[in-house]
């Protein structure tokens, strides 16, 4: 059952396509004009399509004729003559295409190439007359000529080759419950990006309010009625020297960028190197926007490399030392991004990355920056130990410790720590504070900042005197908690932890006291491939067995039969622990005879 409209939608569709009716309708630049035929005046728009093809047809070889006669100027005029002759052969194509007469963009374009026609007609009569103001000025009139010619016939060979024609009449299969005035706009909306393709500058600039207009009124027909060829004239138009038609571009390339639609597209076109140029030199609305396209299309890592290809690096660290709030998150989100790529981790350490992101981390304006910036630091210390000393040296571990004081501490952060704790010494990791931030992200943070922080332990805690001051921090009741984790890296790691920290036998009676410590550590003792922390399991309760009420609890648990597996698996440990529980049951068996 096909659902009405209700008033509200019906209005709404309404002026939308008054809208882009009227945007349309702007760039018919003959419609008004009046044309002398035969002693009549004819209103240009009342001729058809085919009218204005014959009308240019018959207006060619007049003009070829008038240009070979004019005196002076050879040079021009030869050149002039030799696109002129292009243009039957153009027509001609324009005229066999299916679309021709369906729309308006072959009627304007036979429009502007009559004009172009008839302006050569009245040069050329100048010449041969010999009656023009200057030859400087009419050198400049025969190049404005030129320029007019090379665009009629490049606008006549884009609506012929880069299926503009298709794109702006192709009809759309309508389904019982798409009214027939959303096709009309959508159709409309193809043409309208269509006159993005064709036509001088100004034109364009027209039509790309017109888009951007639409885009406020119905993003989402807009967006679905895009064609490649459209991405392409959208690209090439951020090229242009006019500030104006920059920043309504970079707009519009903003709003593509974000619908994760199309990427690829705006990449394979040249997207990257004018974003980069306005990142550098833009206004501040086409330096945000500009920024934020690149953000989003350095989620790929294909893209993150071609965008350090082309010199983008240095313009995005600038703009984390002086953008705006904004352009400062994105710049720092897009190079946080970039650094996720391993290979040019070391060009971004050249460029000053490591000095920008830790001045972020320490005065960043949003918190999305300094989030950013603890991501990028994690990233570039995840694997090269150059880096890892970089950070270090200009005072990284101080920064990232103090930005752990927050009540929400943050995972990319403990994970940068967690990769730079083995490469500074363990007296300046104590005066610096990083025991106590390690317990408030475990009490505070989330799983992943919690795995991060007992990672950064198992790393640490290479001494004896660290395990000790660990322990007693009162981390272990903490650790032991996260052994019940839904994830069975983070329950790996916990149990890593422990094994590690139970080497002092103060942090062992810690355990002991732990009613959940036994019970956990038993369920990890699962056989199953997922399970990884078996191994630290069995090492744990190796070292709890010789209390009896802990030999008691496993056996009751059903250590017995996990053990019993795991020998056969050879894990380490396994049958050393299963022997002591089977001994231990054997005498609680006598004992009760």
């Amino acid at each position: 059952m096909r659902r009405k409209k209700g008033k509200h939608t019906a209005k709404k569709d309404f002026y939308f396509s008054q809208t882009i009716d009227k945007a349309n309708h702007r760039f018919c630049a003959y419609q008004t004009e009046i044309m002398v035929e035969d002693g009549d005046e004819v209103a240009v728009d009342a001729r058809s399509t085919e009218d204005w093809l014959l009308h240019a047809q018959e207006l060619v070889p007049v003009v070829l004729d008038k240009a070979r006669e004019a005196k002076g100027f050879a040079g021009r005029w030869k050149m002039i003559i030799a696109k002129l002759e292009q243009i039957p052969s153009r027509l001609s194509d324009l005229s066999s295409h299916p679309c021709f007469s369906k729309n308006a963009l072959c009627k304007e374009q036979l429009q502007a190439v009559s004009k172009t026609l008839g302006e050569a007609i009245e040069l050329a009569e100048l010449c041969m007359k010999q009656k023009y103001e200057g030859k400087l000025r009419m050198q400049s009139d025969l190049d404005a000529l030129t320029g007019k010619l090379d665009l009629n016939l490049r606008d006549c060979g884009l609506l012929i080759k880069t299926g503009v024609l298709g794109e702006a009449t192709l009809p759309l299969v309508v389904s019982s419950s798409v009214a027939k005035s959303d096709v009309a706009i959508h159709n409309n909306i193809r043409e309208l990006l269509a006159r993005l393709q064709i036509g001088h500058l100004e034109a364009k600039h027209q039509a790309l309010d017109s888009v951007v207009e639409a885009m406020k009124e119905d993003e989402k027909n807009v967006l679905a009625a895009l064609g490649r060829s459209n991405i392409a004239a959208l690209v090439q138009l951020l090229t242009t020297t006019s500030v104006r038609i920059r920043e309504k571009k970079v707009i519009v390339i903003c709003l593509l960028a974000e619908s994760s639609s199309y990427e690829n597209w705006l990449v394979f076109e040249g997207v990257l190197p004018p974003l980069i140029r306005l990142v550098e030199s833009g206004s501040a609305v086409g330096k945000e926007k500009a920024t934020i396209s690149l953000q989003r299309l350095s989620m790929s890592a294909e893209t993150a490399r071609a965008i350090v290809g082309h010199g983008g690096v240095p313009p995005l660290v600038e703009l984390c030392q002086i953008g705006d709030s904004v352009s400062q998150a994105s710049a720092a989100c897009t190079l946080k991004n970039i650094s996720a790529v391993p290979e040019v981790r070391q060009t971004l350490s050249e460029e000053g990355i490591v000095r920008t992101m830790i001045n972020l981390l320490n005065c960043g304006i949003l918190l999305g920056s300094k989030e950013h910036a603890a991501e990028c630091l994690q990233n570039l210390t995840a694997s090269n130990e150059n880096l890892r000393r970089s950070v270090i040296s200009e005072g990284g571990v101080r920064s990232l410790l103090a930005y752990l004081d927050g009540p929400l501490p943050q995972e990319s952060a403990v994970g940068a720590l967690r990769n730079l704790v083995g490469s500074v010494p363990e007296t300046s990791l104590v005066s610096l504070g990083l025991v106590p931030r390690l317990v408030h992200v475990l009490k505070s943070g989330s799983l992943g900042a919690q795995q991060a922080a007992v990672a950064a332990i198992c790393r640490v805690c290479s001494s004896t005197d660290m395990k000790k001051m660990v322990g007693e921090a009162g981390c272990i009741p903490l650790i032991v908690k996260m052994l019940e984790a839904k994830s069975n890296s983070a329950r790996e790691v916990a149990a890593q932890a422990i094994a590690s920290l139970m080497v002092v036998s103060q942090n062992r009676r810690e355990v002991k006291k732990d009613d959940k410590s036994v019970p956990n550590l038993v369920q990890l003792l699962d056989p199953s491939p997922q399970n990884t922390a078996k191994k630290y399991a069995v090492t744990c309760l190796g070292s709890l067995s010789s209390s009896k009420k802990c030999k008691k609890l496993m056996i009751s648990y059903g250590a017995i039969g996990y053990l019993k597996k795991l020998t056969e698996m050879d894990i380490p440990g396994a049958k050393k622990l299963h022997e002591r529980l089977e001994r231990g049951k054997l005498k609680s068996f006598f004992s009760k005879k």
